[in-house]
């Protein structure tokens, strides 16, 4: 399963205005909520806040990937959005976030949860990308970078 695949035009918003981490989250789980794999956006919505809550998804270098395996979506949901200005989301490496990748998998598929979340960070931690990303001025450059990034990766 690559990025491009989950991705669509959709569920990626470019230069949010917004200032808090909890604002992000509800945004980003708003984006998502009419997506065809989410069958229970109140049961996500709690997932994702719980994993939040355990140790935060600021992964460094200005990312961060709010995550759960859920019994509220039925196959893998993903969304993405950058802001306008970045925000503290106590991120492990103390730097203010840019990037946000809202990643949600069904309980049941741990092995591909895992994959997903390693290739949004090992594609995504290269500074190249980043720079991409956040000077992408439509979702569908979004969408076409991560096809051009991924055109060499196995499919997961």
């Amino acid at each position: 399963m690559k990025i491009e695949s989950l991705l669509s035009e959709s569920y990626i918003v470019l230069n949010l205005e917004l200032s808090l981490k909890s604002q992000v989250i509800d945004k980003m789980l708003s984006i998502v909520g009419n997506h065809p794999g989410v069958a229970d956006i109140g049961k996500l919505r709690a997932d994702v806040l719980k994993r939040e809550q355990d140790m935060s998804t600021g992964i460094g270098k200005t990312l961060a990937l709010p995550h759960a395996k859920s019994s509220g979506v039925s196959h893998p949901v993903m969304a993405l959005a950058t802001l306008m200005k970045p925000i503290d989301f106590n991120a492990i490496d103390h730097e203010p976030v840019k990037i946000v990748f809202l990643l949600a998998t069904p309980e049941e598929m741990l092995a591909e949860h895992l994959k997903l979340l390693g290739r949004i960070t090992r594609l995504a931690g290269r500074e190249d990308v980043r720079q991409k990303l956040v000077r992408a001025t439509s979702p569908a450059e979004v969408i076409a970078l991560f096809r051009e990034e991924e055109k060499d990766f196995p499919h997961i």
